[in-house]
């Protein structure tokens, strides 16, 4: 049949795609991980062709007959090829708006851009990079111009990230979300300080190790991944059985390691956990930023920094560093959740972490609309963190080049995921409990099992099936609202009580 044909075909066109896909991954890890520094230019030139290729097969007019004809043939389809032929002409009709050289001007300039941040993080000088943030702002600028019909110029890039999302629809979340929060954390700060850290005195191998544990028990499967360092962590599929994670350490805080380990993991879970059915095709990945990060904050905040956990966790953290063994599991669990007005957004505790997103997304707002120039970004930043978090950068490493978002080649559409990914969490994780009854007492014996095979069956198997929006309904039975993850915040640190504030 001509269908069987187009479906062969389709198949074909995939597997080139996903060939080169894994390729630009593949070259992005090695080049956050162990790419040695003079290795940079070589890189971004390779990447620019590579993002090149991919573009031009992308908008080749042959797939988009392809597509039309497969679209046309309706319920003949196996459904799985028809939600792909769905999500795929998506993809093909966003990749069509822009050319492909500016395609590959990006991606060249972002890896050019992600070394000198590096250096320039590593000196505290926001000069070294300034210049290549400029240019990453006009390069914005242009490929938003490829979207003249945008509400906003952010929102493309907003809606790539997450789809159905926009700055109209955002802004008055995160309006709800700072108002309810501020003063939360005033609330919270009247209250002393518990012990800032778990303080320990063993190299960052053996932290790694036993971070990489706990993920392990959590199901990540080491079999189709490994666990490195660098200096910003990510999670990355470089294909089907090859999903890796990266972690950070701190010398004498085991939160830094065990936390940004986890929160990976719950990454690695989310593509490890997609159905076979979908290796090969467009829908062979998370389907948004929100949906990916609502389960990576699921693991790290709803899982690991319960009291539950920490009867589980806690004698292996004492056998593993004897130096904690006069904790108890309350005092663990205060430390690990104690709120903080701090400067850093990947070691911010629940209560304030959303701040942290709030000030990049309205800073990238006002880049993209002319009102910020790049030049006094650090200014605007600090003096946000000042009015909101009530704490001063020290220098630029801790404040504007804390994260690498804005270094790789275009500005906006990164930073909203964190929030919708932490309000889904708890809507995600009701849910399951609602299905899977007292997760606390399964959680305490060690036993991920049934959480994790829900997670699978309701989530991650699905991969791009369905819109996210669409996703977070079907699994939470509810659309997309703040007030539940707010009541979940009042009852953990405000009628709670334990957890409690302090200043940087």
């Amino acid at each position: 049949m001509s269908i069987d044909r187009d479906v062969a075909a389709l198949r074909e066109r995939m597997l080139e795609l996903s060939a080169l896909n894994a390729a630009k991954d593949l070259m992005a890890w090695d080049q956050m991980t162990y790419m040695p520094p003079g290795g940079g230019p070589a890189r971004g030139a390779h990447g620019a062709v590579i993002g090149r290729l991919m573009h031009e097969r992308m908008v080749d007019p042959g797939l988009r007959r392809l597509l039309e004809r497969l679209r046309t043939a309706g319920d003949a389809l196996e459904p799985l090829v028809r939600d792909e032929v769905t999500v795929l002409a998506r993809d093909v009709e966003l990749a069509a708006r822009y050319p492909s050289a500016l395609v590959a001007e990006v991606a060249a300039h972002g890896s050019t851009c992600f070394d000198a941040w590096r250096v320039a993080r590593e000196r505290n000088d926001f000069g070294v990079v300034a210049t290549l943030l400029e240019r990453s702002l006009e390069l914005t600028q242009r490929l938003a111009a490829c979207h003249p019909a945008a509400a906003h110029p952010a929102d493309p890039f907003i809606d790539a990230a997450d789809e159905g999302m926009s700055v109209a629809r955002l802004e008055p979340l995160f309006k709800e979300l700072r108002d309810a929060l501020l003063p939360m954390v005033d609330a919270v700060a009247e209250r002393g300080e518990p012990q800032a850290v778990l303080p320990v005195h063993r190299s960052g191998e053996a932290q790694l190790a036993l971070a990489l544990r706990f993920a392990v028990d959590l199901g990540y499967d080491v079999g189709r991944g490994r666990q490195d360092l660098a200096p910003h962590p990510f999670a990355i599929r470089i294909g089907h059985g090859d999903v890796r994670i990266t972690s950070r350490v701190a010398p004498t805080d085991l939160q830094e390691a065990l936390f940004s380990t986890i929160h990976e993991a719950g990454h690695a879970l989310y593509e490890q956990g997609l159905s076979d059915a979908l290796d090969g095709t467009a829908l062979a990945s998370g389907v948004s930023a929100g949906v990916h990060e609502s389960q990576s904050r699921l693991f790290e905040n709803l899982v690991a920094r319960s009291r539950a956990f920490w009867h589980y966790a806690l004698p292996r953290v004492q056998a593993a560093f004897p130096e904690l063994a006069h904790l108890d599991v309350e005092a663990a669990y205060r430390a690990v959740n104690r709120v903080r007005r701090s400067l850093i957004r990947t070691d911010a505790d629940e209560l304030t972490y959303n701040l942290h997103v709030i000030v990049r997304f309205d800073l990238e707002l006002e880049l993209l609309a002319g009102n910020l120039s790049v030049a006094d970004l650090p200014e605007a930043w600090a003096e946000r963190y000042r009015s909101d978090l009530g704490v001063v950068p020290n220098g630029a490493a801790d404040g504007v080049l804390q994260d690498l978002h804005w270094f790789g080649g275009a500005i906006p559409g990164h930073f909203q995921g964190y929030t919708i990914g932490n309000v889904l969490s708890v809507a995600i994780f009701d849910a399951a409990r609602s299905a899977l009854g007292d997760l606390d007492d399964q959680i305490a014996a060690g036993d991920f099992a049934p959480l994790r095979a829900w997670l699978r069956e309701h989530v991650h198997a699905h991969g791009r099936r369905y819109p996210p929006l669409e996703l977070a309904q079907r699994v939470t039975g509810a659309p997309l609202r703040v007030e539940p993850y707010l009541g979940y915040l009042r009852a953990k640190y405000l009628d709670d009580g334990a957890p409690t504030a302090s200043a940087a």
